[in-house]
């Protein structure tokens, strides 16, 4: 150790600068990341030579920041200083809900501005490609991006030069005024560089004049190296073999952070020369194997356009493959050599490496050599062809030749910023002048464990004919030769052997191309139809459209009720000063705790050995059920919600035991060595299937009938009977009552207090509850503060999410499309407690007619007891799952009937006022309106015969479009459950303080309420303030859910405003020319309370289950939505296209808010119908537990035109100011988008001959449209290996 260390300091000072500031780190940890360091989400960095990468905190260790540059969000702007224009116009466009990833959006886009002023929308959109937002639907915060883009944003598809989003004058009602902005540019600061922090100049001096030397930095458990020279970076791997090199920390820290993987020494090589090289040589390009990822694309860009084209078809290869893998953050750091040595299978560059010959240059002490990319391959994982002392110095990529033609292919759950399900690398060589096969190269990643080569295949086939005899042969070569784990039958490998061979195919049409091109008499290309296959979808910067009405001319300029204001905390999110959770300081004495989670799905707990754990560094305690006061467990229903596991586990990610310790880190390793010992038990209950035969079920089971269903059976024309499944999605105060019952207090000692909460869909009520009463528990035995901040994995674990679905149902229609009687049963996966399980099931009962009257209908709903984390609420609370039931059957009616869905749906929907199937009254006339204009405005009929004629001329890629109506019942079933409190106090300077008991999670409650206040007082929104959310202020106030929020809460702060206007009446009176000051102080002084509680009793609805009637709703909100999809049939992939939206929300409080919740609802919508997808091992482990493998949408899946009009005002007597409850209603018609797929399926199903009965499940991924899109090449997989036949010739 000592020589290799010889020359460097024993530990060195870390220098870097955060925001200006000069930042000099005695002791620093190598274990420790940038975001713990500043406990920000993410940051902006700049090198030596001011060039700006934008980076994740997370991901970046403190050790890699000497002598550089570090700028966060607080540190563009503040609210203190200046609001820096990215900043300004992310909140004033509204892009921003929650405001929980904002920061991120703003440093994203802040880093494109600072090295490129004037963007093109297509630097905009990849800029963004690395981040997630859950809220906004991404279609606000791309209009921000738009104001700073040069290019002009509108389509011009128009014959006449406009915007294809224009709206036609006549689909507007000349009576309307209507406006389609919900923002003004006007306002906006313009963008100025010249205002920008520079580059400090002593670390510019620092880079230039300071000799280099080797840095050492040493913490508790581990040393970090950074050489200088490639020698020394030698001796250190000698002396270290097991040792790591660290680049951009994207490999190792995942491994050291999340999965226990321990190393005591890190080298990091990113500041020596021969790792950075770039080199062109005759037959090639050389690069230094720590170049990042984002290096290496802008180096073969300038590349692709300074050589001519024959040269670059590897650097295109390679190029395709580089433009979706990852976001930026991750391309900025992350290096090209770690990608390669990692070889995981995952990696999207290493079979097009491969297969393109790359070479690489390896050196050891004392010897260099260099060797085909092919040979780290050769024997799968198993490979030590690179010794561990070796160091990967350089990468040469070959200049292709005459002749030679390459590709790269993948498939993603999603298309962007997603680990592969299938990946490929093909090169092919011709002997010149002809299409026979000199030399051929098949590389597949993600499907197996590692890179493998179809070696056999290409020797077998060198020497053909690029013709239909050779396509035929290398696919069932291909599937002979490339063996994938799994059984015969598992969907999954069928779906990943299906992309092999149509990759392959997909490889054999461009080549066939390309033949064409090169001699078009010899070589006949492919058919017309065929073509559009290869071309990938891009994506593109949306154009969009937000149609609202105007406030009446009449109304006060001062009353904000109707216009679109910003989030109230809107500029606070874009610059960070938004505090959350996490960011509270921490305070003297804090303890830290990491839960302990059963790994078995049902077993009894032997014995629990903390004895370890306690001897671990910072450990003050283990904390578990026999340490808990008073309640364990909490009995809303017969079964109990437990807070830690006592003496038998029912599920994987039960919390057993809980750490504490004086820092996360310290808590969660020790947390790791822990022991428990099980005694599994039986049964193992994990699926519907398996409850319904062990008859695992909560009670109450319910059901709800209407007319006389086995008769309607017996006249009808036809019955058609299906099954439909849903694996739904997850990612998500705590209750004052279940933190008191466990420590055995009264409430009145309990204060929760809330000021907004990030990305609040599901979860809030009882599984936070249980979370906090863990805390409490800890904090108790310790006497110290304790904080539990859920890593995202532990947070999918524990909390389990929506619920899955499985439904049976019978329909009995006539031969004009009528339903006439409908039975279905609905089973529900309730987890392994009851949470909200059973209202979940009564909700989807309640709400599984959506649009249509059915004169005889029986439904049923039970929900399963099984083995899995308890499912709880989630956005939409059911009517998603049981409303995606309904359309089905509605499709399946079309299919037989051989009628269109649209004209089933209108046939069936509700049509005059009448009673519901549990004989609530009620009106349907905004739903035929909102049905009417969202056909007028998709023009729906005009583009359906466009789709008929585009799949006509296209045989690989087809298009569909659906149109899908709904009825939203508001309510919550009980009176008491929609009460609510306000508290308003006028302070002497005429200042306004609100509280109320609604929860801010990106819904806008807060804003609204000052707006609801502003009118009632008539003061502006400037004179109001609103702090927090505490049971200090609003005593039992109830959970902010069902869209409630707003109506509930907005009762009760109009009550306390005309309380005290009541007071200040007789004042006003008196002097009526006064100002509001005036009054204030006038009352203060005549001893006028100003202070007022507001109170809403709550609606008066109920619900009688035995009779199977009531009222368990106060109204209903309407909407329509059209989207149209394409889809690739040789992947499974797809492209949102465009999107239009009706919705019916009364007069709308806030456009802005609402529009906003709309796009939002629906693009989750959009998640939970196509891609989210949990999946759970046989023993009950959830597989996809963070965004690694579980996809929402980002950036890449919004529609590419999106459109969103509120229907003309209609009156809603029972909601403040007529508006209605809107922020779950969007979700549903996120449906539309898998209908519209199912569409374009049909056209594939129907083209090709295949039976007309298909059935498509939820999610509806790439996985299943590929199967559903059946062809020679799935039924070549089916069979084994049989024989092809494709037509491909023209």
């Amino acid at each position: 150790r000592t020589m290799a260390l010889q020359g460097a300091a024993a530990a060195q000072e870390l220098v870097f600068y955060v925001n200006g500031r000069k930042i000099i780190e005695k002791n620093a940890d190598p274990e420790q990341m940038l975001l713990a360091y500043l406990r920000k989400r993410r940051i902006l960095f700049l090198n030596f030579n001011s060039r700006h990468y934008s980076a994740n905190a997370c991901l970046l260790p403190i050790c890699s920041l000497y002598g550089v540059a570090v700028t966060t969000v607080e540190g563009i702007g503040s609210t203190k200083t200046r609001i820096h224009p990215v900043q300004e116009r992310l909140a004033k466009c509204h892009g921003s809900q929650c405001g929980f990833c904002t920061p991120g959006m703003v440093m994203s886009i802040y880093t494109l501005l600072r090295n490129h002023p004037e963007p093109t929308s297509e630097q905009m959109i990849a800029a963004l490609a690395g981040n997630l937002c859950r809220c906004t639907g991404y279609r606000p915060i791309l209009d921000a991006c738009k104001t700073f883009c040069k290019d002009s944003i509108c389509c011009q598809r128009k014959a006449n030069g406009k915007c294809c989003l224009d709206q036609e004058d006549y689909l507007f009602d000349n009576e309307e005024k209507v406006s389609t902005s919900l923002f003004s540019a006007d306002e906006f600061q313009p963008l100025d560089p010249t205002q920008e922090l520079i580059f400090p100049p002593e670390l510019m001096t620092m880079a230039e004049n300071q000799p280099k030397t080797t840095l050492v930095f040493r913490g508790g458990r581990v040393t970090w190296i950074s050489p200088v020279s490639l020698d020394e970076l030698l001796d250190l791997k000698a002396t270290y073999p097991k040792a790591p090199l660290v680049v951009g920390n994207t490999g190792v820290g995942p491994d050291m952070n999340f999965r226990g993987v321990f190393h005591p020494v890190l080298i990091a090589p990113a500041r020596i020369p021969d790792l950075n090289v770039l080199k062109y040589t005759n037959d090639g390009l050389t690069l230094g194997a720590a170049c990042s990822l984002s290096l290496v694309k802008d180096i073969l860009t300038n590349a692709i356009a300074k050589f001519p084209e024959e040269k670059t078809r590897v650097f295109c290869a390679v190029l395709q493959q580089l433009r979706t893998l990852g976001g930026e953050q991750i391309r900025n750091v992350a290096s090209f050599g770690g990608n390669i040595i990692s070889r995981k299978s995952t990696s999207d560059l290493n079979p097009v490496l491969a297969a393109s010959n790359c070479m690489l240059n390896l050196a050891s002490r004392g010897q260099r050599r260099q060797i085909p990319m092919s040979d780290i391959f050769a024997d799968g994982v198993g490979n030590n062809t690179i010794t561990p002392e070796e160091i990967l110095v350089s990468i040469h990529i070959p200049y292709s030749r005459k002749g030679e033609y390459v590709s790269a292919f993948r498939q993603a759950p999603r298309r962007e910023n997603a680990l592969p399900i299938t990946n490929a690398g093909m090169r092919v060589l011709f002997e010149e002048g002809t299409d026979i096969i000199k030399d051929l190269s098949i590389f597949y990643g993600g499907a197996v464990s590692a890179t493998v080569c179809a070696k056999e295949t290409c020797w077998t086939l060198i020497g053909r004919h690029w013709n239909e005899q050779m396509l035929d042969e290398a696919c069932r070569l291909v599937l002979k030769e490339v063996a994938l784990p799994g059984s015969a039958g598992d969907e999954n490998v069928d779906y990943k052997k299906t992309l092999m061979v149509s990759f392959f195919y997909r490889f054999f049409l461009e080549i066939s191309q390309s033949l064409k091109t090169m001699d078009p008499c010899h070589y006949p290309g492919i058919p017309v139809e065929y073509g559009s296959v290869l071309q990938d979808f891009k994506t593109r910067m949306p154009q969009s459209m937000q149609i609202y009405q105007d406030v009446d001319p009449s109304q006060s300029s001062q009353d904000p009720v109707g216009r679109p204001v910003m989030h109230q905390s809107g500029i606070k999110h874009a610059t960070g000063e938004a505090v959350y959770i996490d960011d509270l300081p921490s305070v003297d004495g804090e303890l830290f705790l990491a839960p302990v989670t059963s790994s078995r799905a049902h077993a009894k707990i032997v014995s629990i050995d903390t004895s370890e754990a306690l001897k671990g560094a910072g450990v003050f305690d283990v904390i578990t059920a026999h340490d808990v006061p008073a309640a364990n467990e909490f009995h809303f229903s017969h079964d109990p919600e437990i807070i830690f596991a006592r003496n038998e586990v029912i599920c994987v990610g039960q919390i057993v035991c809980a750490v504490v310790a004086d820092s996360y880190v310290h808590a969660k390793q020790a947390a790791a060595k822990v022991k428990i010992e099980y005694e599994i038990l039986e049964p193992v209950i994990l699926t519907i299937e398996e409850a319904i035969k062990h008859n695992s079920f909560f009670e109450p089971k319910r059901k709800l009938e209407q007319g006389n269903v086995d008769e309607a059976f017996e006249t009808v024309d036809n019955i058609i009977e299906g099954k439909l499944l849903g694996w739904h999605n997850i990612l998500k105060l705590v209750l004052q009552e279940m933190v008191a019952a466990s420590l055995g207090v009264p409430a009145n000692r309990i204060m929760c207090h809330v000021k907004r909460v990030g990305g609040a869909f599901g979860g809030k009520i009882l599984r936070t509850g249980l979370l906090a009463s863990v805390a409490a528990v800890a904090a108790n035995k310790t006497s110290r503060a304790v904080r539990l901040i859920l890593s995202r994995e532990d947070d999918m674990v524990i909390t389990g999410g929506r619920h899955p679905f499985m439904a049976k149902y019978k329909v009995g229609f006539m031969n004009d499309g009528r339903i006439t009687a409908v039975d279905a049963i609905y089973y529900v996966n309730g987890g392994c407690t009851p949470d909200e399980s059973v209202l979940v099931a009564e909700v989807s009962l309640l709400k599984m007619d959506n649009a249509y009257k059915i004169p005889n209908l029986r439904c049923w709903a039970y929900v399963c007891k099984t083995n899995l984390p308890s499912n709880t609420a989630f956005r939409g609370f059911g009517f998603p799952q049981s409303g995606l039931v309904t359309e089905t059957w509605i499709t399946d009616v079309a299919d037989k009937t051989c009628l269109s869905p649209e004209k089933i749906r209108e046939i069936n929907m509700y049509k005059k006022s009448e009673q519901t199937h549990f004989k609530q009254t009620l009106d349907p006339q905004n739903l035929t309106r909102c049905w009417n204009e969202c056909m007028e405005k998709s023009a729906y009929y005009s583009r359906r015969t466009a789709i008929d004629e585009f799949n006509k001329q296209n045989y690989w890629k087809k298009r569909g479009i659906a149109i899908v109506p709904m009825k939203f019942p508001f309510g919550l079933g009980t009176p008491y459950l929609s009460q609510a409190a306000a508290l308003v106090h006028i302070y002497t300077d005429g200042s306004v303080l609100l509280t109320h008991g609604g929860i801010e999670m990106g819904q806008g409650i807060h804003t609204k309420m000052i707006q609801v206040a502003s009118r009632e007082l008539n003061i502006p929104m400037s004179r109001i303030h609103f702090c927090e959310t505490s049971t200090t202020t609003v005593p039992n106030a109830f959970a902010s859910v069902a869209s409630a929020g707003t109506d509930v809460n907005g009762m009760a702060v109009k009550d306390a405003c005309q309380t005290l206007l009541k007071r200040l009446q007789p004042i006003i009176e008196k002097n009526p020319t006064g100002t509001w000051n005036d009054w204030i102080r006038e009352a203060f002084k005549q001893s006028v309370n100003l202070s007022a509680t507001g109170y809403f009793r709550g609606y008066n609805e109920y619900m009688d289950w035995e009779k199977g009637e009531g009222q368990p709703f106060t109204y209903f909100l309407f909407g329509a939505a059209c989207s149209e999809v394409e889809i690739n049939c040789l992947t499974g992939d797809h492209k949102n296209l465009r999107t239009d939206i009706v919705m019916d929300i009364g007069c709308s409080i806030n456009p802005a808010v609402d529009i906003g919740q709309i796009e939002g609802a629906f693009v989750q919508g959009v998640g939970l119908y196509t891609m989210e997808e949990l999946k759970y091992s046989s023993e009950g482990a959830l597989y996809t537990r963070g965004p690694d493998q579980y996809k929402i949408p980002a950036v890449c899946d919004i529609p590419e035109q999106f459109s969103v009009s509120l229907l003309s005002p209609s009156q809603n007597p029972y909601a403040i100011y007529a508006s209605k409850g809107i922020g779950e209603a969007g979700f549903f018609l996120g449906c539309s988008v898998f209908f519209a797929l199912r569409d374009a399926v049909t056209g594939v199903r129907n083209e090709r001959g295949l039976k007309k009965t298909f059935a498509l499940n939820s999610p509806l991924t790439a996985e299943q449209i590929r199967a559903n899109c059946a062809d020679a090449f799935t039924g070549m997989v089916r069979e084994g290996g049989g024989r092809l036949c494709v037509t491909v010739a023209g």
